[in-house]
Formats: structure tokens, sequence, C-alpha cells
């Protein structure tokens, strides 16, 4: 029987459909910022920076380039920012009744973000890998239907996870400095004693949590994004195929600020998204909480 001052975990489905709700509304406040990172992150040599390709952007392409590819994240905003949430809070029970700690601990939380991440990245590579192609300045194809029918075609359906081991890498990473950071950052913060004030430690700690994360794993995103927007040439093996050896080599050819290419719109979308995705979340399991009542009150 549950303890009148103990909240009982909330279902499975509200969790999900928190996150789910969470995604799609970060995506359409932020989807810009992502066609911008990945122009930079594609371009070889010296970057126009944030202001430059945006302009590059509208003057050449017009302003609807820059949603260009936005319906293969929509439709994955939700099941992905759901796997993100529901995955965390399945790892995080797990882990502590293995671990046999009571309370979620600094190293738990990096080690929970780390494996809703590993999750969260097999849901997300075909999506990412379409996405990155409708993005690419060169692109011809003419939507995400017409992306997945040519790599099915050329490739088979194995093609559409092209880039799946930097993809793992990637959202290993940046999940498990968001949630290691988030932790950390609440702890550090004082206690709110109001429902406003809750929100607000939420949108601080999830800013700070989107900016480690996204320090920590840009590197690994631009290799996904090398790998992904190369075309495959039958005979001829790709330059980028490995992300720890695409990382050497981009260091070695291209020098270490190569390897954070799109860092400045990546980090202004993840780290305010990284605070809206938190509010939401925790806005929306509130709402729950009230309508489901006790014992989750």
């Amino acid at each position: 029987m549950s303890s009148p001052t103990t909240k009982k975990p909330l279902p499975f489905y509200v969790t999900f459909t928190a996150g789910a709700i969470a995604g799609v509304s970060e995506i359409l406040t932020f989807y810009p910022l992502d066609v911008v990172k990945t122009r930079m992150q594609l371009e070889r040599g010296k970057s126009v920076g944030l202001l430059g390709s945006f302009r590059s952007i509208i003057r050449e392409e017009g302003f609807g380039r820059l949603y260009r590819g936005l319906v293969p994240p929509l439709l994955l905003e939700a099941p992905k920012r759901a796997t993100k949430f529901a995955a965390n809070d399945f790892w995080g029970k797990t882990f502590k009744k293995f671990s046999g700690e009571a309370q979620m601990t600094q190293k738990l939380s990096i080690l929970t973000g780390c494996s809703a991440g590993a999750t969260e990245s097999f849901v997300v590579v075909p999506f990412e890998l379409v996405k990155i192609k409708l993005q690419d300045k060169s692109s011809t194809y003419g939507g995400p239907l017409d992306v997945v029918r040519q790599i099915v075609r050329k490739d088979g359906l194995l093609g559409l996870y092209s880039g799946m081991e930097a993809t793992f890498w990637r959202h290993l990473w940046w999940n498990g400095g968001y949630f290691g950071t988030i932790f950390q950052v609440k702890a550090m913060l004082p206690k709110a004693e109001t429902p406003q004030k809750e929100l607000l430690n939420n949108f601080i700690s999830g800013s700070a949590g989107g900016f480690v994360g996204t320090l920590v794993n840009t590197p690994f995103d631009v290799v996904k994004s090398r790998i992904q927007g190369a075309e495959k040439i039958p005979g001829i093996v790709p330059k980028y195929n490995w992300t720890y050896p695409g990382i050497v080599t981009i260091f070695r050819e291209e020098g270490p600020a190569a390897l954070y290419k799109g860092f400045v719109p990546k980090v202004l979308r993840l780290a305010p998204g990284g605070g809206v995705l938190l509010l939401v979340v925790e806005f929306t399991l509130g709402v729950f909480r009230k309508a489901l009542g006790p014992p989750y009150i």
C-alpha cells in the first residue's frame, strides 16, 4: 500500500505521451536551426557561420528551405522523445533496483541517460537518414518517400540504417550529458516552493543539460552527418564509415574546430530546446497526476 507522502509512479503510457507532446513542441519551435546545423556540418573548408548560412539559404533557395525535411523528424519526434523519456524512466528504475539505491545518484543518472540514448538510437536512424538527405544543399529528392524509395532500390532495406553506429554514439553521449546534468543542476538549485518555481527549475536544468549534451556529442553528430550525407558509389569505400576513425580523419584533415561545425545553431536549439522538453514533460505529467488523482499525487 502506498505511503501518503509517496507518489505512485505514473503508468508507462503517461510517460510516453508526455515525451511525445514535448518532442513535437520542441521540433516545431526550433527546426530551422537544425537545417542550418546540418548544412554547416556538411561543408568542407571554412564555414560561413550561423548568420551567413541563414542568409545563404534564404537568398539562394527561399525561406521555405528552412523547413525542408520537416516531415520525417515531425513524424519521428513523438516516438523519439517518448522513447527517450520512457526509456530513461525504465532504465532508472532498473538500475536503482540492481544497485540497491533507493534514490537516483549522479552516476546512476548518467548511466540511465546513456542507456536511454542507446535505446532511442534504434528508433531514429531511418528518419535521421531521410532528414539529412533532404537538408543537403545538393539534394534533388522529391520528398521523404522519394528518399526512401531510392535508398531501398539501391541499398535494400538495410540501407535505411546507414549511420546506425554513429547515431548510437551520438544519442548515447547526448542523453548521458543531458540527464546527468539535469540531476546535478536540480540538486544545486533552491528547492521550488511553488509550481511556477518548479517549472523555472525544470527549464534551467533542462537548458543546462541540453548545453552539456550538445558540447559532448557534437563531434559524433558531425561524423554522423558526413556518413549519412554521402552518396554510396559501388566499388568505392566511403571516406567516413565508422565514428571514431571518422573523428580522427576530420581532426587530422580539417583541424579540431571542424569537429564542432554547426555547434552554434545546434546549441541554440538544444540548450533552450532541452529546457522546453523537460518543462513540457514535467508540466504534462503534472496534468496527468491531477487527472488520475491518488495515489499519483
